[in-house]
Formats: structure tokens, C-alpha cells, sequence
């Protein structure tokens, strides 16, 4: 039986900005706590595990710098004392008829850091931008 793996590079972010484009993704992770557990009167010279807190990465967002696309400079400006803006991402990751695969829902997200460019007068690569962004939540939908 022959598997249909899909590549990694034809994606699509919904972020709620103007521009969808992202050279790459990454921190799509979901890590449960393991609790290690032993009662006093228990005969057993071990601990039990039982599952604890789900733990959420920070996702990180690249993109290539254009002319007038401020989406980002204005999500991050959205700061003020102990609030800003939140979005709902939507990640997916399509196949050859750009239709989704894997779908990674986060919710409750916002910017914690905006890193310009690495400038160098002698390289001829992309001016590229990264945003990272924290969140409340990650869902993961195979063939939605």
C-alpha cells in the first residue's frame, strides 16, 4: 500500500492580517505534563504518572519584508498596559489541489516578539522578518 505523503512547504496561515504569505512556521507543539504520583501507604517503590497541564510553544511566523506591509508592526503596536489584540490563527497544510490535510487551530494568540532582518552589505538573500506569537490553545485536525 503507497502512502501519499504531503510536503511541508504548501501551507497557508489565516492570521487575520492582509497578507497570508509566510516563508515558514514553527512551535506547532502540544506537550502534556507528566505527573509522577505516590501515595504514603502505598506497597509499590515506584511512582505512578498520571497526566497533568497541556503546555503550549510559541509559534514562530517568517516572512519576507515588503514595501507598505506593516500587519505586523501594527498587531504589536496594539499593546497597551496589560492589554492587546488577540487573534485565532488557522494553520493548514494543504495537498497537490490546495485543500487542507492537517489543520493546527490556535487560539487567543498575540505577538511577544517582532525580530527585523539580519543586514548584511556583502549577502544577496531576503530581508526576512519573524514574529512570535503565544497562545491559549492548539487544536490539531487530520483531514478536516
Amino acid at each position: 500500500m503507497q502512502q501519499n505523503m504531503i510536503n511541508r512547504y504548501h501551507f497557508i496561515v489565516e492570521w487575520g492580517g492582509s497578507r497570508v504569505s509566510f516563508t515558514e512556521v514553527s512551535g506547532l507543539d502540544i506537550e502534556i505534563e507528566a505527573i509522577s504520583f505516590r501515595e504514603g501507604g502505598s506497597p509499590e517503590d515506584s511512582f505512578r504518572k498520571i497526566p497533568g497541564l497541556r503546555k503550549f510553544s510559541d509559534i514562530t511566523l517568517k516572512r519576507g519584508i515588503i514595501k507598505g506591509d506593516n500587519d505586523f508592526y501594527k498587531w504589536i503596536n496594539t499593546k497597551q498596559m496589560d492589554t492587546i489584540e488577540k487573534r485565532d490563527i488557522t494553520i493548514s497544510l494543504l495537498n497537490g489541489n490546495h485543500e487542507p490535510v492537517v489543520v493546527w487551530k490556535v487560539r487567543n494568540a498575540f505577538p511577544v516578539k517582532l525580530s527585523g532582518p539580519e543586514l548584511d552589505a556583502t549577502g544577496s538573500d531576503i530581508a526576512i522578518e519573524t514574529l512570535v506569537l503565544t497562545h491559549e490553545g492548539l487544536t490539531v485536525e487530520n483531514n478536516p
